[in-house]
């Protein structure tokens, strides 16, 4: 069955034949780099690295490339805010974000371009577009003109209007059009800055992922992904820079996943309302966050709610069971060929991605494995289960590692330090930690006899 994936632009599936069946070109939109990547920022990551997976089983040769934004407003504003270099700062989180996404069996790109090792590429690429019209220098800025592309607004399908009213559009009186943005600005001797023919500056936020594209994949490329959130502005001016320079289109499908909602609420630091890889997987293993954010399809949005994690905990726990009742605790004593995954599971994948349905089938074969008395036939569909779930980045562990992650235990470390701040009169730490377990869903009350918690939803009580 081929591959078919919804592809934003024409706004329908279609089936994924690359330009070169030797080699696919895949670019996502990495961090920018100011402050610890939280559940939302995990998603496009867990679930562009299925993609890759997948496209890996399927063709010889897959060039992944994911940047990371180490130039920045916001890192700025977080270098003035703690008073550390905006070196300092990306570099800190460039490691935050690499430690937290490899805890979530997230793979390294191939390439993983920064933006300050890409300025020559972006300038180059600026220089093309005032040579062809498309751009103009103003106060130091130079801007790209909108009205030089007649496809604006094609890939956000929205109207004048509404482009213009779109979010991250930023007004100026020295733009010819409201909706011109900016592709190189000036900076101030405090900030981060190149010499270029306009002065010394930085780059704007949509060409870095341009040059960076041109640089490393192409002037086109197969598959360019990211959240929701980035098809207007950012990748309808990627789409309108890069055609511009190169007269082709950037991609060929555009894919996007959806917000993580806190209740109503998209999930983003602004609101105030984020749940940090970090502070998440100090409780449970890194891969019950990742089977969370698969649960719901990657294009619509997924709601986090205090019971998210720990269902993913239970279904991950049949799983290990079956791979235990085949393999035992020490797990599969050879690498398992993925060639080996079931083809119903594999199905729901090839039709976009279709993660929840892809799961249901992983629980299919957990329920054979332990209706199966034949040990040759057990063995057979154990291999099929690990083999599965590995092109998904799951059951990676061996059964003996995996029952040793204990959640409940990493709770309890958590309810003894609050008893401990208790016991001091330290309050104020008392009700953080109470205010985070609450946040994943753990109720604690206090007894005469110590504290005690259970898991919200389901009302069981463990002793502490």
């Amino acid at each position: 069955m081929p591959i078919v994936l919804y592809d934003t632009l024409t706004r329908r599936k279609r089936e994924f034949q690359p330009a070169d069946e030797e080699c696919v070109k895949v670019y996502v939109c990495g961090p920018t780099v100011y402050a610890p990547p939280h559940i939302g920022n995990a998603r496009p990551a867990a679930v562009f690295d299925v993609l890759v997976r997948l496209l890996r089983r399927n063709y010889p040769k897959v060039k992944y490339v994911r940047n990371i934004t180490d130039v920045d407003d916001k890192i700025l504003a977080a270098s003035l805010e703690s008073g550390e270099s905006p070196e300092a700062i990306s570099q800190k989180y460039t490691d935050v974000y690499h430690e937290d996404m490899k805890a979530l069996g997230v793979l390294r790109p191939d390439i993983e371009p920064k933006v300050t090792e890409s300025i020559d590429a972006i300038i180059d690429m600026i220089k093309h577009l005032l040579n062809k019209g498309h751009a103009y220098e103003v106060e130091g800025h130079v801007l790209f003109d909108v009205t030089s592309y007649k496809s604006y607004g094609e890939l956000s399908n929205r109207d004048r209007e509404g482009m213009i009213a779109g979010a991250r559009v930023e007004t100026a009186p020295y733009k010819r059009d409201p909706a011109d943005f900016v592709l190189w600005k000036p900076s101030t001797g405090e900030q981060a800055g190149w010499e270029s023919a306009w002065g010394r500056g930085r780059p704007g936020w949509h060409i870095e992922c341009s040059a960076m594209i041109g640089k490393h994949l192409g002037e086109t490329i197969d598959i360019h992904g990211g959240g929701i959130d980035l098809i207007f502005p950012h990748h309808e001016n990627e789409c309108a820079q890069s055609f511009c320079t190169h007269q082709k289109p950037l991609a060929n499908y555009w894919m996007h996943n959806g917000f993580v909602n806190m209740g109503d609420e998209k999930m983003s630091k602004s609101e105030g309302n984020i749940l940090t890889v970090q502070r998440l997987s100090s409780t449970f293993p890194g891969e019950v966050i990742r089977y969370a954010l698969l649960s719901a399809h990657y294009r619509k949005p997924l709601n986090w709610d205090s019971s998210i994690l720990m269902r993913s905990l239970r279904e991950l726990d049949i799983l290990y069971n079956a791979v235990n009742l085949v393999f035992g605790e020490a797990g599969p004593v050879d690498d398992v060929d993925e060639n080996l995954a079931d083809g119903v599971f594999l199905q729901a994948l090839e039709d976009d991605l279709n993660t929840p349905e892809a799961r249901g089938e992983l629980f299919q074969l957990a329920g054979k494995i332990r209706g199966e008395t034949k040990t040759f036939e057990r063995r057979r569909l154990g291999d099929v289960l690990v083999a599965s779930g590995r092109v998904m980045g799951l059951l990676q562990s061996s059964p003996k590692d995996w029952f040793s992650k204990d959640a409940g235990a990493k709770i309890k470390e958590s309810i003894k330090k609050r008893d401990e701040a208790r016991k001091r009169k330290d309050y104020a730490e008392a009700d953080k930690i109470r205010n985070d377990l609450a946040e994943i869903g753990i109720t604690v009350n206090d007894t005469p006899t110590g504290s005690e918690w259970y898991y919200s939803r389901d009302k069981h009580l463990h002793d502490v």
